[in-house]
């Protein structure tokens, strides 16, 4: 079902203002709880904090991708559970992970914001969803750091239960 105009700015701002918000919640996560998972399976703050800019930066490759190819654009799946584990991301220093988030959310919402009513209805094929486009991404992602944010908050207050 097509957004209006005001939903889709909405949106937008959700989108941009989710580094905000998740910035503010790993503020509060104690320093010694960084690398600590709650369960078997689940992931630390810095897992966390990892993932999301690799999300981040498929994201941006995936709204350029639906927005500038002639041809209809095949949109690329992962598996993320693989990807922390694969690329240790206990390993990876967090700090310009967040520093990425920052800038890849910066970068296209600028973007996002110019969008023509044509682009927006631009449409390609997830791999692993099937039709993909740039109203699904942009639903997506508005909501994917405030889920994150979500996260290390249950995070916390397991570590303060524990």
């Amino acid at each position: 079902m097509p957004l209006s105009r005001t939903e889709r700015e909405a949106l937008i701002d959700r989108y941009a203002s989710g580094p905000a918000l998740f910035k503010a919640t790993i503020a509060k996560v104690p320093q010694e709880a960084f690398q600590w998972r709650p369960a078997p399976g689940k992931w630390s703050a810095h897992e966390v904090i990892v993932h999301c800019a690799d999300s981040e930066t498929n994201a941006h490759a995936r709204i350029r991708y639906l927005v500038a190819e002639e041809r209809t654009p095949v949109i690329q799946g992962y598996d993320q559970a693989r990807w922390a584990q694969v690329l240790d991301y206990h390993s990876l220093p967090w700090e310009p992970a967040l520093a990425t988030v920052e800038a890849v959310r910066a970068n296209t919402t600028a973007l996002l914001k110019r969008m023509t009513d044509e682009q927006w209805a631009r449409v390609g094929s997830h791999t692993e969803s099937g039709t993909y486009g740039a109203l699904d991404w942009l639903k997506t992602y508005a909501e994917h750091l405030e889920g994150h944010a979500r996260q290390l908050e249950r995070n916390i207050a397991a570590w303060g239960s524990r």
